[in-house]
């Protein structure tokens, strides 16, 4: 993972995200589990092989199969516990890398709820400012309803504009005049 935060997800990809976590989660403990099973495996069959090599040894004359086991220990017993080693050095790193892996899983699943958690916060907050944003919109148009026709009856190019005349009066007072047919 790089140290670059990424931009934060959407709300509506965050259940894609979470069953995308989901689903590595289950994966990773599954191949957890099946390296379990293969180093219990390997474990099984090294003790059995330091116990047949113990019990040869109780049967035998040291001096006279000495040199026998010496060569079945190097030869079978050395090179099938070599390869032990190895597969279990191999399962080993695997461990390592899905732990690691996990732990990953697990700081970005703890990431992603403690998002979602900050955006429900974000929500409740906003929701309480609901009432008073509508409040505003009905005495914003209310103002509007009043003051708008008032302000665009008061010079000729408006007047003529909503579809009016603009005329002077009698008295010397300019006027917006709706016509009757």
């Amino acid at each position: 993972m790089t140290d670059t935060p990424s931009p934060a997800p959407r709300d509506d990809e965050l259940p894609e995200t979470l069953e995308r976590l989901i689903k590595l989660t289950l994966t990773l403990s599954d191949q957890v589990e099946e390296q379990t099973r293969a180093i219990n495996k390997g474990t099984t069959l090294a003790n059995e092989a330091r116990h047949a090599a113990t019990k040869a040894q109780e049967q035998t004359d040291p001096e006279h199969y000495g040199e026998l086991i010496g060569q079945t220990v190097d030869g079978r017993i050395a090179d099938s516990l070599n390869r032990l080693n190895k597969a279990a050095g191999a399962l080993l790193s695997g461990a390592e890398r899905s732990n690691a892996s996990f732990q990953e899983t697990t700081t970005a699943h703890s990431n992603t709820l403690r998002l979602i958690a900050d955006l429900r916060e974000k929500q409740r907050q906003d929701r309480r400012w609901l009432p008073w944003v509508g409040l505003g919109g009905v005495v914003l148009a209310l103002v509007l309803t009043i003051t708008l026709p008032r302000f665009l009856a008061s010079n000729p190019t408006t007047c003529a504009l909503i579809g009016a005349t603009w005329t002077a009066t009698s008295t010397g007072v300019n006027a917006c005049v709706f016509y009757g047919e």
